[in-house]
């Protein structure tokens, strides 16, 4: 039982970064696995990163690699991904994820998902 919100989007020129988070309200004593999704408008939802519980363990779509970094922060049950040399190509609304499953987390599938927080790059 994961209650998850997102924040730190927001408007931002290409070349520059920003810095999302995801606060998680774990309501069970199970350990979850996170992740990053984005959807722009008229695109397939697309993954961006995954997170194991420990942190690990962390995963990245390729062409985020190179410019986006994961992390967690347990202790305040927090997620972030650093974004770095953004492009407008990046702009989306950007959700969050958890799953007990670090694959799942990977996938649409996961058990748990936040509102989204949007992210818009200005060429």
């Amino acid at each position: 039982q994961v209650q998850l919100v997102e924040s730190g989007g927001g408007l931002v020129q290409a070349g520059g970064s920003l810095r999302l988070s995801c606060a998680a309200s774990v309501r069970t004593s199970s350990n979850y696995a996170m992740g990053w999704f984005r959807q722009a408008p008229g695109k397939e939802r697309e993954f961006v990163a995954a997170i194991n519980w420990s942190g690990g363990i962390r995963y990245y779509a390729d062409s985020m690699k190179d410019r986006f970094t994961i992390s967690r922060d347990n202790a305040k049950n927090t997620m972030y991904l650093q974004m770095n040399s953004l492009k407008p190509e990046d702009t989306a609304v950007y959700r969050c994820n958890a799953d007990m499953d670090t694959a799942v987390v990977r996938t649409h599938k996961a058990a748990y998902w936040g509102q989204g927080t949007q992210v818009t790059v200005s060429s």
